[in-house]
């Protein structure tokens, strides 16, 4: 039940309606405190210790990407700020108890059960959304929309759920900080648009950001007595 709330109704949710008073790229520097928040609840749910330069890294490679953001100006509402903030800690705690019951069940078995457990709640909402006409959707719209219902919210997460089950919570979510320079590179390849040097410097600090989180994701060992 919490990873169904947590990631699959809670998260999507909150976003969309937080994208109603903000842009995207404002939710964007919400998203990159989202290997914080997993990290964080890792600790709290599972019980991982990251060594202090864990932090470190993690907090400087969310900060590069905040940064570049901030530098190229987004807009601010207080509504749209709260819902993303709720949002970010309802989907860390989702991706900490998911990587948690994934160790025992699996990771198809927990998204499964996941989408299953969601049905009541967004059974209804989808009758109350039905366009009365689907004779202005686009078959790319279709297309797109049935893409990110089998890939995004159920064969990625059989991955996501079973890697972080695997290399740990704190570490393996770090990953996540590279997930909008991957867009960018896919936007450039596929769209062909234009890919800013700042963007090229901010992946090079993320990704020795991110390299250095996974070294120092686990606690350090003990030091034999003398």
């Amino acid at each position: 039940m919490i990873v169904a709330l947590g990631v699959v109704v809670v998260f999507p949710l909150l976003t969309a309606l937080a994208l109603r008073h903000v842009s995207s790229a404002h939710v964007i520097v919400f998203v990159e405190l989202l290997p914080l928040s997993t990290a964080i609840f890792g600790v709290l749910r599972v019980g991982e210790r990251p060594q202090r330069a864990f932090w470190f890294f993690s907090a400087l490679g969310s900060g590069a990407v905040v940064a570049f953001a901030l530098r190229h100006g987004i807009d601010a509402s207080p509504i749209g700020d709260a819902l993303m903030l709720a949002a970010i800690v309802a989907c860390g705690l989702g991706y900490a108890e998911s990587a948690r019951l994934s160790r025992h069940l699996g990771g198809w078995q927990v998204i499964s059960w996941a989408l299953v457990l969601s049905l009541p709640f967004m059974l209804p909402l989808t009758w109350w959304a039905w366009p009365a006409s689907f004779a202005s959707v686009s078959h790319a719209a279709l297309w797109g929309l049935a893409y990110v219902s089998l890939s995004s919210m159920l064969i990625g997460f059989v991955f996501w759920y079973r890697g972080l089950a695997l290399g740990g919570i704190a570490g393996v979510g770090q990953l996540q900080l590279l997930q909008p320079f991957f867009g960018l590179l896919l936007a450039g390849l596929l769209l062909h648009e234009q890919v800013p040097a700042a963007m090229i410097v901010v992946t090079v600090i993320v990704v020795a950001c991110v390299a250095g989180a996974r070294r120092f994701s686990h606690a350090a060992p003990a030091r034999p007595a003398i």
